[in-house]
């Protein structure tokens, strides 16, 4: 019945979609087609949640596709879990859309691709054959390719869409190749028939490297993340919000549900693998982040910080399960849904906020932006709220997920192996280093984007965005600190994800006085986000009422950073870049081969020095950019066949038949 109602929320989608082509351009046509959206996928994530703890997975089979095989669809507990996710993002992306889609220039160039959208994502979380869920993937990512093309007359989006396709592209042939290989002899692509045959080790090993790559790109792991930051940015801010926040976690998705679900027993070196991925992807994409003064890059760089901290959790369940340490690698599978879940809020959450500013101002370089906070109060506490929870802080959900994901590196002395002994703290210590620079991160971006005073004329003219966007941010807020009081509801609801998977689960916490979050057994520390939020607000409280019956009465009013002169410039505060300074001196050089111009202007000039920072992808310039060099050379040089005449063409194909003959031949 589950599956059922899913499916049919997904062709109400498609539906949607057909629809939007007819009434992309008349007026009224972008309420009707987000506000369908948005019930659609209300329905499809009450139905996900229903799913969850089910005992029995619920499948449904269609005469689709492939003759001998049908496309096969079905919900477990792993596929409720993320099909919640994507519906619950959907349908808050939807909603934002119905205020921020207004001001949309061209929207029948996004209106029938966002709902098809949303259907290509539940297809591919629902589907239960490597034929569908390949059929689903490559559909997602096609129409995913044409949000972000939406306003492609902008060279930058241009580049971005071409990048993307040919990443999405390698992406899906990679999991083509794995599926391939975990068909095995007998040839079956379902998933019921790969469960029953286990690869050989060294097809394992193919096929973990083969989803890394396939579901490493679309998530955004270093170094197949160079289409993120590209992409993300230019599509619209609630479809950024999409492939940030909810399609990044179909490709955890799709990665569980590979290596955890269908590749058998993992191996030990696995962990090492992935450990050493999810590391390097959470301190590059932090110090990306840290660099850029755009603020949609800057979040989608953080997305990539984020992916490697779920990695790292993965990476952790895979070394404990290999070891049979089942209470660890629980805890460690625990962490990396539940910061899954948190990620996908608060990052949507900061995308809808970029949103608002971008429609206020027209800005998204924040170095033209500031004292917004008066302009724009709802705005600033919702991103407020987000920052706090992206940068780990207590009582909200970041925190939550983050100290569970070091509760279990802290673990890693119980592992028989010393590379993993190695290696597990040495990730531990990159995690930690990314938190504290992402903290610096979103301290920036708050304090450069909405305190101090407007640094251009459109800051200083912001208004409030429309209602409805301010309550998608509101409520979004609000679980973000739900989910960081009370996480024990949430780690609860993941627990049938975890035994499904690895036939344990965290103790209930339900069940625990004051629901405490206990990891292990309760002689280990366990935090207490409801005692976290109330010591926070009784500090708070006590802190204004001393203020208050303590402090001079008198008030003083000056702008803010005047600098002691009433007419002083607001370029004399402090800039993303110089705030980001000091971190650029210590990892830019290494890591990005930073360069500082400074254009100083000669003796008895008054205008203004000038500085600029160039940053380098050194990923870029490394594997993709001679690879690129490479295939442009080629496809030069086989320029001159689109010229051939006749003869020569038969003659080209006579021969290439002989030579295929050939090698059939020596092969035999």
């Amino acid at each position: 019945m589950q599956v059922a109602i899913l499916l049919w929320c997904i062709l109400a989608l498609l539906a949607t979609a057909v629809l939007a082509v007819l009434l992309s351009r008349r007026s009224g046509a972008t309420a009707t087609i987000y506000a369908a959206c948005a019930i659609v996928s209300a329905i499809a994530c009450a139905t996900a949640f229903t799913g969850i703890g089910a005992v029995h997975s619920d499948t449904v089979h269609l005469p689709l596709g492939l003759p001998w095989m049908g496309a096969n669809f079905r919900a477990d507990a792993l596929s409720s879990l993320f099909l919640l996710i994507v519906n619950l993002g959907a349908a808050g992306a939807s909603s934002y859309a119905i205020g921020y889609g207004r001001h949309e220039a061209a929207p029948q160039r996004v209106l029938p691709f966002f709902p098809a959208f949303l259907a290509g994502m539940n297809l591919v979380v629902l589907a239960d054959d490597a034929f569908s869920f390949l059929l689903a993937w490559e559909f997602m990512s096609l129409t995913s390719w044409a949000l972000v093309m939406a306003h492609h007359r902008a060279a930058d989006n241009a580049r971005a869409g071409y990048v993307y396709i040919l990443m999405a592209s390698f992406g899906t042939f990679a999991l083509l190749l794995a599926f391939g290989l975990l068909a095995g002899p007998d040839g079956h692509y379902g998933f019921e028939a790969i469960r029953a045959h286990h690869p050989s080790a060294l097809y394992a090993a193919l096929v973990l490297l083969l989803v890394l790559v396939g579901a490493g790109s679309k998530a955004g792991l270093v170094p197949l993340h160079v289409w993120l930051p590209l992409a993300h940015p230019a599509a619209p801010s609630h479809v950024s919000a999409l492939m940030s926040g909810v399609m990044t976690k179909v490709a955890i998705y799709a990665f569980i549900r590979i290596v955890f679900d269908l590749l058998g027993p993992p191996v030990w070196w696995w962990g090492i693998v992935v450990l050493a991925l999810g590391g390097a992807t959470a301190l590059m994409g932090v110090l990306y982040a840290l660099f850029q003064n755009d603020l949609k890059r800057v979040l989608a760089y953080s997305t990539i910080e984020n992916i490697g901290f779920i990695f790292v959790g993965l990476g952790l369940a895979l070394a404990f399960g290999a070891d049979h340490f089942q209470t660890a690698a629980v805890l460690a599978l625990t962490a990396a849904l539940f910061h899954a879940f948190n990620h996908s809020i608060f990052k949507s959450l900061l995308f809808f906020g970029s949103g608002a500013v971008l429609t206020a101002t027209g800005e998204r370089d924040m170095e033209k932006l500031g004292g917004l906070i008066h302009r724009m109060p709802v705005t600033a506490f919702a991103v407020l709220v987000g920052c706090a929870a992206i940068s780990a802080l207590p009582p909200l959900n970041g925190f939550a997920s983050e100290w569970l994901t070091f509760q279990a590196i802290l673990l890693s002395p119980e592992l028989p192996q010393w590379g993993l002994k190695l290696i597990v703290p040495a990730v531990g210590a990159l995690l930690a280093l990314s938190v504290a620079l992402a903290a610096a991160c979103f301290v920036r971006v708050f304090g450069i984007a909405f305190l101090g005073r407007p640094r251009s004329a459109a800051a200083e003219e912001a208004r409030e965005t429309d209602r409805f966007s301010l309550g998608v941010m509101l409520t979004l807020a609000a679980i973000c600190l739900l989910a960081g009081i009370l996480p024990g509801f949430f780690i609860d609801a993941i627990a049938p994800v975890v035994q499904h998977l690895l036939g344990g689960h965290m103790p209930r916490q339900s069940s625990i006085a004051w629901l405490s979050m206990v990891p292990i057994t309760k002689d280990r520390s366990s935090y207490n986000g409801l005692l976290v939020f109330l010591f926070i607000a009784a500090s708070a409280s006590l802190a204004a009422l001393a203020i208050h019956l303590l402090a001079s009465k008198a008030v003083r009013r000056a702008p803010a950073w005047d600098c002691g002169y009433p007419n002083a410039s607001p370029l004399t505060q402090y800039t993303a870049g110089s705030f980001a300074q000091p971190i650029r001196r210590v990892f830019g050089t290494l890591l990005f081969r930073a360069r500082l111009n400074i254009e100083i202007p000669p003796p008895g000039d008054v205008r203004p020095a000038k500085f600029s920072v160039h940053l380098e992808d050194i990923v870029w310039n490394v594997l993709y950019a001679p690879l690129e060099g490479a295939v442009g050379f080629v496809a030069g040089r086989l320029d001159v066949l689109q010229f051939l005449t006749i003869r020569r063409y038969l003659s080209l194909v006579f021969v290439t038949l002989v030579v295929l003959l050939l090698v059939i031949a020596i092969w035999r």
